[in-house]
């Protein structure tokens, strides 16, 4: 018999299928979920390149890919590789709350706290019951304040108005589950509560309108006058702090502490760390003649803004 001989395979191997960009994508968030950061990032890279060589590019889509992959850089502690990608992010996709979160957590992380100020107040146009935007906003307050004083304000970037349209929709979108739930811990949980529609655009005009027509009325001593401009004002856009802590002053000058209290209190709900709100309650609270709860506001107060004169001098006087 002649001798045998293995038999050789010759079949071609068979070419392995490449993946698409939204499979690309969904394993980059499986490796996110289970903290794999660096996997995750490169599965979205892939993902990206994927996307841009195909004739389908949707710019949301990009966008969204670009988010994720910020995410994943801001849990490696990579911040300024997740602001580029944030700024791609937002080019392509404007206004998407998480991009605004993850770049402002990274702004954070990064001590630039004038632009991440300007990213959580955005965030909270879109929605204003995102937690992580209200804490965000506190704590670029308190270290702006520290930092640059008194008129810290005066010297921000100027905060974009976020047309109505785009709230409605990306308020939505914030709603509904999304892929991967990239938020840092302490930074972008968003927490959705049910809330009512927007103010539209005509709306805010208005609202505006009447509150710059209740600060002349202020001006010209007319607090009661004022009162009913703001409340008309407040009807029309009921998320504007400024309103309510002008209309504090007013109640505080017509000897009604306790409403002044109830608009300081809805203040301090939008922007827990606003001085007006906090001096005015304490106003109110001495008016009342609840000592203790006015030395807390003050103190808190101080707490932002340690040189503030006005609170000084009241906390002397209330201590005496």
């Amino acid at each position: 018999m002649p001798p045998s001989f293995p038999v050789k395979n010759t079949a071609m191997p068979q070419k392995q299928k490449a993946k698409s960009w939204t499979e690309l994508k969904q394993t980059g968030n499986e490796r996110f979920r289970t903290g794999q950061y660096g996997e995750a990032t490169n599965f979205y890279s892939q993902a990206i390149r994927e996307l841009e060589k195909s004739g389908k590019k949707n710019p949301e889509d990009l966008g969204i890919l670009y988010s994720n992959r910020a995410a994943s850089y801001l849990k490696d502690g990579n911040c300024s590789e997740c602001v580029k990608d944030c700024d791609k992010s937002l080019e392509l996709f404007p206004f998407n709350v998480k991009s605004l979160l993850r770049r402002a957590a990274a702004l954070e992380a990064l001590e630039r706290y004038r632009q991440a100020y300007v990213d959580y107040k955005t965030a909270l146009q879109i929605d204003c019951n995102i937690a992580a935007a209200h804490d965000g906003t506190n704590r670029m307050t308190k270290a702006l304040a520290e930092a640059d004083g008194p008129s810290w304000r005066e010297k921000l970037p100027p905060i974009p108005t976020v047309p109505l349209s785009v709230r409605e929709k990306l308020s939505q979108n914030a709603a509904a589950p999304a892929q991967p739930n990239a938020a840092p811990p302490q930074q972008n949980g968003v927490r959705q509560t049910n809330k009512a529609a927007a103010p539209s655009d005509k709306d805010m005009k208005k609202a505006q309108a009447l509150k710059e027509e209740g600060n002349a009325l202020v001006k010209k001593g007319e607090h009661k006058r004022a009162i009913e401009k703001y409340s008309q004002s407040l009807k029309l856009n009921p998320s504007e702090v400024t309103t309510y802590t002008n209309r504090a002053l007013c109640f505080l000058s017509v000897k009604q502490p306790r409403e002044a209290v109830r608009d300081c209190d809805q203040a301090l709900r939008l922007d827990a760390a606003n001085i007006k709100a906090l001096y005015r309650r304490a106003q109110a609270h001495r008016d009342l003649k609840d000592l203790k709860t006015c030395v807390d506001d003050l103190n808190r107060l101080l707490k932002v803004e340690p040189n503030n004169t006005a609170a000084l001098k009241l906390l002397q006087e209330v201590q005496k």
